[in-house]
């Protein structure tokens, strides 16, 4: 590559104002700086300030002029040393700092987040409120933070925690409803993936998101509203008041090879393709799947075509797994050659583990995953495989296409990231985002404060609903439960259909008091009941899920691989074995707590409180800091180890999640590891983690 040629061909770009043509070849000349390791020149150090792009300036080779500007856009995050901002970074934040409430649409690799936490350093806010779409997001965001500004704030991630002075609450929508009454004053609520509040993009979770958005909205002083990949924000009461921006500054190249155009359908093909890729570089690779079933056809394909690999961690890793979790596991046979499996079933500490295991040098090399790697993390890689142009059954959209490729490339690391398109991609579109009430919520709305923006059909539904309810269970119990956000659903349909059934069929309903019995044969008539008032969404019959509630019942005493013996009889394999836990402690466990709050209502005679027994599933039988303990990346079975050593006590019923945190730190990683009974070098490497993730201090690097 001619340097200065090089430089020209941007420099015209710039003159010609066509500025996506002058940073791509700039980036492209970055990263061939990068490879060949040549210092930038101040030739190149003024084009990328030109461009925008001040973080890449290389101030020791820059003119004076441009070291100036260089040292004008840094600004204080709560690291050791401040850090630049790019020039569209510095333009959000001067918005949100002058109070404005904004609707960002910015490439993956722009660095949003980034903006947030010099916000944070430089206001100072009280309480401020992040919506993330997933747990194992909600722990990232936690650890971004945490070391930043745990000092100052209480970092609140799970329900039912004390407020301190100051706040910053991380949660999914499902978790924030139990805190809209505790939070009186909210300066800044920020909603990351703000579009997943589209039915057209997320419709199981749209209605709790709108309802977060709906509920906080009004409380907050300011709204930042963060997603990938939106041209168009159309009119609509959730974002009203907000200036919406979109922007189109990419701070990484994405160098394509449509390599289905020779492939054409052809499976053979296909996967020779794939294990040409793999095997022709080792390079940081995300292969997206799309689907669980095809994430099965490419582990199939790697562990009969890659050779294991040499690698002590990633050997102490594969050991772990078959020890802790199953023998005949798919996923060890992968680790041994160096790849991992992320979806939205696993554990949330063997999910982070794989990611930390992927970020890591030493460690895995590659991950093949479903759509979780664009929902659930903000990893990054030199590569990305396109294996298969689905999303569970539809076909992908432009939009999920476009969040998939942009995982490529990582600011800093990887100028270029390549992007492997194994089956023919979408067509490119523009996205316009358009932003309702969706039906499932209408109970949850007030028609006289939205009446411009409802339909004259809705209006209708939400006053029937309540009128019914009102008549069920009375209108002053009805207002207090709405006033109070009781309902864990955001379906009011559900709700009504609950409150039917328990009003028409009281006898039916007496003997919920035997769910507090510890005798779990007791449970299965009321467990039946519960299951078939929403009748879908176990993802196994009801039997198996039964019975797998009543197994899980000693999921603090007996191993993984004790309960999947047990369970061997009903077909509950380990991946199912996730699914059904995570379907227990969500979804049941929800529905159970609406049930528990109407009958309470509507037999208070025969009512009973079987919180907890909601309780227990809701942390999968597990002690409640055990279970929250793994979203913070520690294991339920080295807690375990932890505990029969006698340095915590995890079964003690008042101990709480910042007091176990607390004490970890009071206690000290050393000596957790010398005086725990049993650790291996693995529990080591994770324990490590766990301790990064809560301790508080302060890093010289800059992009999250």
């Amino acid at each position: 590559m001619d340097i200065f040629e090089s430089c020209q061909t941007i420099n015209d770009a710039i003159l010609a104002k066509n500025e996506v043509q002058a940073r791509n070849d700039l980036i492209k000349l970055l990263d061939y700086h990068s490879t060949t390791n040549i210092e930038y020149s101040p030739l190149v150090n003024h084009l990328i300030r030109q461009i925008g792009l001040y973080p890449y300036i290389n101030p020791s080779t820059a003119t004076w002029q441009d070291r100036y500007l260089y040292e004008l856009f840094k600004v204080d995050i709560g690291l050791e040393k401040p850090v630049t901002l790019h020039r569209e970074q510095s333009i959000l934040l001067k918005k949100l700092i002058q109070g404005e409430s904004l609707a960002i649409s910015a490439p993956t690799s722009f660095g949003k987040s980034f903006v947030i936490d010099a916000f944070i350093k430089i206001t100072q806010p009280k309480n401020v409120v992040i919506v993330v779409p997933t747990v194992a997001l909600t722990d990232e965001t936690r650890r971004r933070l945490y070391s930043k500004f745990a000092h100052e704030y209480k970092i609140i991630t799970t329900t039912e925690v004390e407020l301190s002075e100051k706040n910053i609450f991380i949660f999914p929508q499902e978790r924030a409803i139990n805190y809209v009454n505790k939070i009186d004053n909210l300066d800044i609520l920020i909603i990351d993936e703000f579009y997943k509040a589209s039915p057209n993009f997320d419709k199981e979770r749209s209605p709790s998101l709108i309802r977060i958005i709906l509920k906080l909205g009004q409380k907050a002083k300011q709204k930042y509203f963060l997603a990938p990949n939106i041209s168009e924000l159309k009119e609509n009461p959730f974002t009203r008041g907000m200036e919406f921006i979109h922007l189109d500054f990419n701070t990484v190249f994405l160098e394509k090879y449509e390599l289905y155009r020779r492939i054409r359908n052809d499976e053979r093909a296909k996967s020779k393709a794939l294990l040409e890729i793999l095997t022709s570089k080792n390079a940081k690779t995300l292969i997206y799947a799309g689907t669980y079933s095809n994430i099965d056809k490419v582990s199939n394909l790697i562990i009969d075509n890659i050779e294991t690999i040499e690698n002590p961690l990633l050997n102490q890793f594969a050991h772990w797994l078959t020890k802790n979790y199953d023998t005949n596991w798919k996923l060890t046979n992968l680790v041994k050659k160096g790849y991992g499996i992320h979806n939205g079933q696993l554990h949330r500490s063997l999910s982070q583990i794989q990611i930390k295991l992927f970020e890591d040098p030493n460690g895995l090399n590659n991950i093949i995953s479903t759509s979780s790697i664009i929902e659930g993390v903000n990893t990054s890689a030199e590569q990305v495989v396109l294996w298969r142009n689905r999303n569970g059954r539809a076909r992908l959209n432009d939009f999920t296409y476009k969040n998939i490729i942009g995982r490529g490339g990582r600011m800093f690391k990887h100028f270029i990231g390549k992007i492997f398109i194994l089956e023919e991609p979408p067509i490119s579109t523009e996205t316009q985002l358009q932003l309702e009430f969706p039906n499932e919520l209408l109970g949850d709305v007030d028609e006289v404060v939205y009446e411009h923006d409802l339909t004259s059909d809705q209006i209708h539904r939400i006053i029937s609903y309540k009128e019914e309810m009102s008549e069920i269970i009375g209108a002053d119990f009805f207002n207090r439960l709405q006033a109070e956000n009781a309902f864990q659903s955001s379906n009011f349909d559900l709700i009504k259909n609950i409150a039917t059934d328990i009003y028409k069929n009281r006898s039916e309903w007496k003997g919920l008091v035997y769910l507090n019995s510890p005798n779990v044969d007791n449970w299965d008539r009321l467990l039946y009941k519960i299951i078939r008032l929403a009748p879908s969404g176990w993802d196994a019959k009801y039997s198996t899920f039964v019975a797998f509630i009543k197994i899980l019942t000693k999921n603090w005493e007996h191993t993984i691989p004790q309960l999947l013996n047990e369970l061997d009889e009903y077909d509950v394999s380990i991946d199912m074995f996730f699914t059904l836990e995570r379907n227990m402690s969500y979804k049941f466990a929800s529905l159970l707590s609406d049930v528990n709050i109407l009958q309470k209502v509507i037999l208070p005679r025969d009512g009973v409180d079987i919180s907890p027994f909601i309780a227990k599933l809701s942390h999968a039988f597990l002690p409640s800091v055990v279970y929250q303990l793994e979203e913070y990346g520690l294991p339920r079975m080295i807690s375990k180890k932890i505990h029969k050593s006698g340095l915590m006590d995890f079964e003690n019923a008042e101990l709480t999640i910042h007091q176990s945190i607390e004490a970890f730190n009071k206690i000290g990683k050393e000596k957790i590891m010398a005086n725990t009974i049993g650790l291996n070098k693995f529990d080591k490497y994770i324990l490590d983690y766990f301790y990064d993730g809560i301790t508080i201090r302060k890093t010289s690097h800059g992009f999250e």
